[in-house]
């Protein structure tokens, strides 16, 4: 039998495909060729702890005017929630297009490959359809680079002043660079600065302000590669696959003193909710462990204990926001090359930050918790040839659904197994009925544990109107406690409502709805 001819697709052809439009029905019987350079490259930014405070989402005082140029070419999703967080699990659930109880990754050390190893993630899945794919700076986990899911190894940086192999890569303190290692080679001492992952640990302090330019951090330096890179990729035989991942707005907030000059701190409004929510079980307040770990605050109380003062408060948050505009300036480089080369046309953008973050709100700071703060985050996607351009979709969608929906955008069949869907339905029409509603775990474990000393695994449902938390004993497996926020009246979730007696029912309703799962929740 003589196989089908394989059939070229034409550029208005492809504008048709990338707007959502399927290959089999578009063309019948339809193969790319892996060297078909129409089909669109990806450019896949992940942004750590950023959440959805920028001027797309509509914040008028932060200043992220690269990110919110790409929401003006893309769809903004007002609506779209992660899995878990924490970085190493939301991530690994993005990537892998399943969710932290599949892949069983549910803290910071676990590779989910151990658990899962045949597991085909999103890369590995673009690059076994002829994409080349590579990575620069933080996609995955930290420690956990995942060589299966690139063509060619991680990019690191040569003559960085720091090895990045030798240390953290999520920035450092320059201060303590020349200072620490010094030390170390003038004592003949190679563990003093180790810490339990083998890594020399120069942070320190929560906040630094250099006046520097930008790639004396990471995250320029990195943009300065990444956009060499493009050049390198424009030339290739093959559409690429090309994770950029930036360590801002984590701590500490480390960026070069133009970007703190931006902002007056006394314009930058602070939590309203600065309490913690009445009503609220024990392990559902983050300890605050995350913000100890550096020297200036090591000595801060428990949310429950007190708060950090006022002006503590708003030094942290002036460094998050100039940390944010570092980053988003990083961004908008990297964009202008894509548009510098030519490239923009034939390329899918997809900006996420891997989880929310707290600045303050329920008296905490940093992630780790279940509330809508921890797990609510910014997505954006920008296509060719996209209906609807600079619009915003309100749909509730996970992070589980950025797997197929980049297959959908680049006309690949989406693989079976995984446990989200291709959002490209809404990019179509934003008010479609979708979701009824999104799901998000985290465990207290390790050093993050409850203030009771006891792990907990806390499992939450997001609907239109409510979220219902239920956590679990993680030694016994049994049920510790519930949380019920009403969003229509409480969007801050300032109040449990899960033991008043007459919301038996309620309850009763959502956790029907928490243990029926995802799969009941997805459109009819």
């Amino acid at each position: 039998m003589t196989p089908p001819e394989r059939t070229k697709i034409s550029r208005r052809d492809f504008i048709r495909l990338t707007a959502g439009v399927t290959a089999a029905s578009l063309l019948p019987g339809c193969q790319f060729s892996a060297s078909d350079k129409e089909r669109p490259n990806v450019l896949f930014i992940a942004v750590d702890d950023l959440r959805p405070e920028l001027g797309c989402y509509g914040n008028t005082v932060i200043k992220s005017p690269n990110i919110d140029r790409l929401a003006a070419s893309g769809m903004t999703f007002g609506g779209a929630y992660c899995q878990s967080g924490v970085c190493n699990p939301s991530r690994a659930s993005l990537l892998t297009g399943r969710r932290p109880d599949t892949i069983q990754t549910w803290d910071l050390q676990t590779n989910f490959r151990d658990n899962v190893p045949d597991v085909v993630t999103l890369p590995q899945y673009f690059k076994q359809n002829g994409y080349l794919t590579q990575a620069i700076g933080k996609i995955y986990h930290n420690d956990i680079p995942d060589p299966e899911s690139w063509s060619e190894p991680k990019i690191y940086l040569e003559n960085f002043p720091f090895d990045p192999d030798a240390v953290y890569r999520d920035d450092v303190n320059l201060a303590n660079i020349e200072k620490r290692q010094g030390e170390i080679v003038k004592e003949g001492r190679q563990d003093r600065y180790i810490d339990r992952f083998g890594k020399w640990y120069l942070k320190e302090t929560a906040t630094e302000i250099v006046d520097k330019p930008d790639n004396v951090y990471y995250d320029g330096a990195q943009t300065d590669r990444a956009i060499r890179q493009l050049s390198v990729l424009k030339n290739g035989d093959k559409p690429f696959f090309f994770a950029v991942g930036y360590y801002r707005p984590h701590l500490p907030f480390n960026a070069p003193k133009k970007y703190w000059d931006l902002y007056d701190p006394n314009d930058i409004p602070m939590a309203e909710n600065t309490f913690v929510p009445e009503g609220a079980p024990i392990m559902a307040i983050n300890t605050l462990s995350e913000l100890r770990g550096y020297t200036d605050f090591r000595n801060t109380p428990h949310p429950a204990d007190g708060f950090v003062s006022e002006q503590d408060a708003r030094h942290l948050k002036h460094g998050y926001y100039a940390s944010v505009s570092y980053v988003d300036t990083q961004i908008g480089r990297l964009l202008n090359e894509l548009d510098r080369l030519g490239l923009r046309d034939n390329t899918i953008v997809v900006l996420w930050g891997d989880h929310g973050w707290k600045l303050g709100e329920h008296a905490s700071w940093a992630k780790m918790t279940n509330f809508e703060i921890d797990t609510h985050a910014p997505l954006i996607v920008s296509a060719p040839g996209m209906e609807n351009k600079g619009s915003r979709c309100d749909g509730m969608v996970e992070f589980v659904d950025v797997y197929p929906t980049l297959c959908d955008l680049s006309g690949l069949k989406i693989p079976k197994g995984l446990e989200g869907i291709s959002a490209v339905p809404l990019m179509h029409n934003p008010a479609r009925p979708w979701k009824s509603a999104v799901f998000s775990q985290f465990l207290r474990e390790g050093r993050w544990k409850a203030p009771d000393g006891r792990e907990y695994m806390g499992h939450a449902i997001r609907t239109d109107r409510y979220r219902y938390v239920e956590w679990i004993d993680w030694e016994t497996r049994q049920l510790a406690a519930r949380e019920v926020y009403d969003h229509q009246n409480d969007p801050q979730e300032n109040k449990n409502l899960a033991d008043l007696p007459e919301n038996k029912a309620l309850v009763k309703e959502l956790a029907g709805r928490l243990k029926a799962g995802w799969r009941a929740a997805l459109p009819k």
